[in-house]
């Protein structure tokens, strides 16, 4: 868990880093969140409101954490008991969500009125940014990029579909196919990035993710039309080994669409934080 006490401006006054431990359990989980909100409200100086961003699908309206597989979340009041605990207005929202707002407000998409933010880790998910607001969909579930099908048939994916673009072009998903080709089971995104210039399974492996994101971006461009993509998450530290022959596919593959311009994120993991405290004082400025 990464927690921060942000000013109006976004300037980071304090920050800390905890463990989640989510093989406690979501009661656990939500208790010790609950014990960090309150610690740094106390630390703070006359503190305003509280923003916290949790993944999975959530109900924004009513500050439920409706459903989390990685902490175990399911239709937790998390606003609801962080305000109560701490006495302060409250916002809850989504992870990705809040780090697309931080970047389009404060990093790689500043000055853009149109954002696509999209975190490649694990997963693959997305954040459509308008104005500096987020993009939440009907039911809290809006930016699920990961799962655009894009090889119809193709690999397994955790979501039961196959071929998604999660199933191939995921850090996850990238190490394992390099380890299925290679025989070393231990093999990671990293490993492939690091020998692209001396394995040819490596590259093999590196085009066919990137293969398939620049179809996935396609897609999501005939859909958005944003003035610029952010690509953030553990894979966007590949840097120009990921954004160099991503521009070049997309590319290939414009036809009337706007090319957007392509920026690696600037925030880093402290993206969710500054995330969080804009969304925090947007609502309490409404």
């Amino acid at each position: 868990m990464k927690c921060a006490l942000v000013r109006r401006d976004g300037t980071v006054l304090h920050e800390e880093r905890h463990p989640t431990l989510a093989a406690r359990g979501p009661a656990a989980v939500t208790e010790n969140i609950l014990d960090i909100a309150d610690g740094l409200v106390q630390r703070a100086d006359h503190p305003v409101a509280v923003g916290i961003a949790v993944p999975g699908v959530i109900d924004e309206v009513n500050g439920v954490a409706v459903w989390s597989s990685n902490v175990g979340f399911r239709d937790v009041p998390l606003r609801k008991l962080i305000s109560e605990r701490t006495g302060l207005p409250v916002t809850l929202g989504h992870d990705v969500r809040v780090g697309g707002i931080a970047e389009a407000r404060l990093g790689a998409g500043r000055g853009e009125s149109h954002v696509l933010f999209v975190a490649i880790g694990t997963g693959i998910a997305a954040a459509l940014v308008v104005d500096g607001k987020g993009y939440g969909g009907a039911h809290g579930a809006a930016g699920e990029l990961g799962h655009i099908v894009v090889r119809p048939g193709g690999s397994p994916c955790g979501c039961g579909a196959r071929g998604c673009l999660e199933s191939i072009t995921s850090a996850r998903a990238i190490g394992r196919r390099y380890a299925e080709l290679s025989g070393q089971e231990q093999a990671t995104a990293s490993d492939v990035v690091d020998r692209l210039d001396r394995d040819p399974l490596a590259r093999q492996v590196w085009h066919e993710a990137i293969d398939a994101l620049a179809d996935g971006l396609l897609t999501a461009q005939a859909l958005y039309d944003v003035n610029v993509l952010v690509l953030g998450g553990g894979l966007a530290e590949a840097g120009d080994a990921l954004l160099t022959p991503l521009r070049g596919e997309l590319e290939r593959r414009i036809t009337f669409h706007r090319l957007p311009r392509i920026a690696r994120a600037q925030l880093g993991d402290t993206a969710g934080c500054l995330g969080s405290a804009l969304l925090a004082l947007d609502h309490l400025e409404k």
